[in-house]
């Protein structure tokens, strides 16, 4: 019974509030463009990332060693993943990260409960409301921010007066077996990893979602990340689908435009870590991957 009336909620959230029902009901009201703050130009605009990492320690490493062998010139970036102390070799990752000064780089490691952290909403909350930068990027800890990645979003921001942004394509790999050489370079040795781009083809982003929104800092202080949705700000015992993204965009009043951006990488893989390893739910979704 909780689990349908979990899913009437996630549906009258996605489908309702907002293009039905005034969100002014059930939020702050939206942001309008021109209330916006016309956000600086390089190399003085300022972004953060934010990301979760719950046993992703593995492809978190080159997230963060992309930040380390092509530092960002043209942008500042702050860099805030949310983890779980619980998660021994994510802390071990952390802990070697942090001795390391990055030019343009600041370092932000904000440990929650691991309940709190499987409801990936809370630490986006959390993030949006306390964020000085001009400009956030929720993303996962799976992306890689390649050559000129930043770079060229920096320049492409430029002038841009709008709540939310998301990149125009990536480069991703076919899927990729669980004892892949490249899935198992999570220790801090291997730092800075690096991929090779041949692995990689494009694919084209078509609309904002979970890990491509990158939102306007005036939005993200004044709306929140489902601030005030209890079921998105509720500690959960295991990792849930984040059909909160979809909340998220309703409520803030914007869907989306894209942005040309270059040097984005992702690798795709079978074996989901955040799940447990020998659960139903996971072998389901491993065939389904396949």
């Amino acid at each position: 019974m909780q689990g349908v009336i979990t899913w009437v909620k996630n549906l009258f959230y996605s489908k309702l509030v907002g293009p039905v029902l005034p969100v002014r009901w059930f939020a702050p009201e939206p942001l309008t463009e021109s209330q916006l703050t016309p956000a600086p130009k390089p190399p003085t605009v300022t972004l953060e990332i934010v990301a979760h990492c719950w046993q992703y320690s593995h492809l978190l490493i080159y997230q963060l060693s992309s930040l380390i062998n092509y530092p960002p010139q043209k942008v500042r970036v702050i860099y805030t993943l949310y983890y779980a102390e619980e998660d021994a070799a994510t802390v071990a990752l952390i802990n070697h990260v942090n001795q390391k000064s990055v030019p343009g780089v600041t370092w932000q490691w904000r440990p929650l409960s691991r309940t709190s952290l499987q409801r990936r909403a809370i630490g986006r909350h959390h993030a949006a409301r306390s964020t000085q930068a001009d400009w956030v990027w929720f993303t996962d800890c799976d992306l890689i921010f390649h050559l000129q990645c930043l770079d060229t979003l920096a320049t492409s921001l430029a002038g841009v007066n709008t709540g939310l942004l998301y990149p125009d394509h990536e480069f991703i790999t076919p899927l990729l077996p669980a004892d892949h050489a490249s899935l198992h370079k999570g220790a801090p040795g291997y730092i800075p990893a690096d991929i090779d781009p041949e692995l990689f083809s494009r694919h084209d982003i078509k609309r904002a979602k979970g890990a491509f929104q990158i939102v306007h800092g005036d939005v993200a202080r004044h709306s929140g990340y489902c601030g005030t949705v209890g079921l998105y700000q509720t500690p959960v015992t295991h990792w849930r689908k984040t059909f909160e993204d979809t909340a998220f965009r309703n409520l803030i009043g914007f869907q989306g435009q894209p942005i040309a951006i270059t040097g984005l990488y992702r690798f795709r893989h079978r074996q989901k870590g955040r799940y447990g390893k020998a659960s139903r739910w996971s072998e389901l979704r491993k065939r389904l991957r396949r």
